[in-house]
């Protein structure tokens, strides 16, 4: 996908991550359409990228998740791209980790994304690209975060066969990304999460993403020293 002229969804858009791949991707010349949650920040988001076309969505209302596409290619006369931020933490033991708590996972991390996606498929066209941020827990479980885990490793098992499925067409991004100081893991839905290593440098992180984006790769994670890959080969 071509960043520069391209018509761009970023779900998630009220948070730190997706405000941030928001802003890479307009600073490149994309136009954009945001959604999030919170109505306030939603509405400083559309005004920092011009008035942009901005939608509140629930993770919880899946249907509206799946429509999002769809407004997004009306308000923008089409859509050649979609980047899905949105997720939800939590810790504990698995044995003490409520039901609860691991639909709440489930929803907001996997089916949620899968449906923003899913929904936006029909509309985009040849050339577009797609992405999903997982995180590296997708494939390196953590005790403690057992339920976290299973939730974003199965929207990256989810992703990883989509990608196949659409590969004449749509580009699929499995963004596993490291820890960032973003203040998501004191936000968590239950537990208290474990002593964290120091945060990813976040611009160098997005930059990976955007880049992912760009040339089409399937996986973005970190590397060695720090790094940040895509299909393994450094950015």
């Amino acid at each position: 996908m071509e960043v520069r002229g391209a018509r761009v969804l970023v779900v998630g858009a009220t948070g730190v991550i997706g405000g941030a791949v928001a802003a890479a991707l307009a600073a490149r010349g994309a136009s954009l359409a945001v959604a999030g949650r919170d109505e306030a920040r939603l509405a400083r988001a559309a005004e920092r990228f011009g008035g942009c076309p901005a939608r509140r969505c629930e993770a919880y209302d899946l249907d509206g998740c799946a429509a999002l596409g769809a407004w997004a290619a009306e308000g923008l006369s089409g859509l050649d791209g979609v980047v899905v931020t949105v997720g939800s933490a939590a810790f504990g033991k698995a044995a003490q980790t409520p039901d609860a708590v691991a639909e709440h996972l489930a929803t907001v991390n996997a089916l949620a994304p899968m449906a923003v996606l899913r929904g936006a498929l029909d509309v985009l066209g040849p050339g577009s690209a797609v992405g999903a941020v997982t995180g590296v827990v997708a494939e390196r479980p953590q005790p403690g975060m057992a339920d976290y885990s299973a939730s974003k490793a199965m929207l990256s098992a989810w992703l990883d066969a989509v990608r196949r499925e659409q590969r004449a067409r749509t580009s699929v991004l499995d963004a596993r990304l490291p820890h960032l100081d973003t203040g998501f893991a004191g936000r968590a839905v239950a537990g208290e999460p474990p002593r964290m290593p120091a945060g990813a440098d976040l611009d160098a992180v997005v930059a990976a993403v955007v880049r992912g984006l760009e040339t089409g790769a399937g996986v973005c994670r970190p590397g060695p020293g720090g790094r940040m890959l895509l299909d393994d080969r450094e950015v």
